[in-house]
């Protein structure tokens, strides 16, 4: 294709730091006349300002692009009255109003990354969690129940729609993969609590049926939420793709971050059928913002995964190539250990973006 509209929100705290690094990374590695961005604003502190977390020109805009970059959006003291925090509901409504409906998120030990699990290296741990995005227990965002200071509730929602879709998606992308690093299998696991809630076996039932109908060459295995967080701790060579409902997606995504280095190295996606949104795992950090200490890896790498979702829609591949060339770049980078703070290093972000941008330069042999 000639040319790709990004839409990119720099959001709250390091959010602006983050994301401006990855647009640099993207500008050198693709070039000018392949991406298009246009800044859009939103979040907590534009919420602050105009009373809009989300303004529908922003939306609107969003809608109407080939991909979304997002830094970060949230401050922990901008609230609504019912005291969940505002600038969520910025990659919220987003999420649901162009239902991006999986959630990925590669959990893979980069090169020079210390992990604190022992005698795991490098390529030890690699695997994609999927959380279905739009339903679970998050389906009530806003509309459970508070009734008289006393009660609160919320319903979780599974559907056999949203699952089969979901379910889909995670056996396609086991289907892309090179299986699990301990015996090369493609494999999907489901994760849920179908022992104990009859939505959970829902979900389990529905995921096999997929697998029954179209995903036979892929392994299906099962694990409750309970016992999966022991097992990716002790043996997480043994994974290739998890599905999850969106809850335990989300707590289950945050702790195999853990297990890589953290979630300032940890990537995500927020896929739909029509649209995409790219965005770094972890939060805005509102107390390290302004001082150019934030990691800007995970956003580097969630806008790598941005490019490879491109170039996969459009079949370019020179969008597939400057992925490869980022993915190339920071590994080489770690390797040289220009390190952020929260790998046990002490590079800024300028640092580390400079380098990422000198390692995208130099010749392949040198790079790889």
């Amino acid at each position: 294709m000639s040319t790709c509209k990004i839409a990119v929100i720099d959001g709250d705290g390091i959010g602006p730091e983050v994301c401006q690094s990855a647009v640099r990374v993207l500008r050198e590695a693709v070039g000018s006349c392949k991406l298009d961005f246009e800044l859009l604003p939103g979040g907590a502190g534009h919420y602050r300002k105009t009373g809009k977390v989300l303004p529908e020109e922003t939306f609107t805009a969003c809608a109407g692009s080939h991909a979304i970059l997002h830094g970060a959006a949230g401050l922990p003291d901008v609230r609504y009255p019912d005291g969940t925090e505002a600038g969520n509901d910025l990659h919220l409504d987003l999420r649901f109003r162009l239902d991006l409906y999986a959630n990925v998120r590669p959990i893979k030990l980069l090169p020079n990354v210390r992990s604190p699990l022992n005698g795991v290296t490098a390529g030890s741990i690699d695997y994609v969690i999927v959380r279905e995005n739009t339903e679970g227990l998050y389906a009530s965002r806003g509309g459970g129940i508070r009734l008289r200071g006393e009660v609160a509730t919320d319903t979780l929602v599974i559907t056999r729609k949203g699952t089969e879709r979901v379910a889909r998606f995670a056996f396609n992308l086991s289907r892309q993969r090179n299986g699990a690093p301990k015996d090369g299998k493609r494999r999907l696991t489901v994760c849920d609590k179908a022992n104990i809630l009859r939505s959970y076996s829902f979900f389990r039932s529905v995921c096999e049926e997929v697998w029954k109908e179209n995903f036979q060459d892929i392994e299906i295995d099962y694990a409750y939420v309970d016992a999966i967080t022991v097992h990716l701790i002790k043996n997480p060579q043994y994974y290739d793709v998890i599905v999850a409902e969106n809850m335990f997606g989300d707590i289950i995504s945050d702790l195999g971050a853990g297990t890589i280095g953290g979630l300032g190295i940890a990537p995500s996606s927020e896929i739909g059928d029509d649209h995409g949104l790219f965005q770094g795992s972890h939060g805005s950090a509102p107390d390290i913002a302004g001082l150019g200490i934030a990691s800007p890896l995970a956003t580097i790498l969630s806008a790598k995964m941005m490019l490879e979702w491109l170039a996969d829609r459009h079949g370019d591949g020179h969008l597939s190539d400057a992925a490869n060339r980022i993915e190339t770049a920071v590994n080489s980078v770690l390797q040289d250990r220009v390190l952020p703070r929260d790998l046990g290093g002490t590079s800024t972000c300028e640092e580390i973006t400079v380098a990422v941008i000198r390692a995208l330069n130099m010749p392949r042999a040198t790079a790889a």
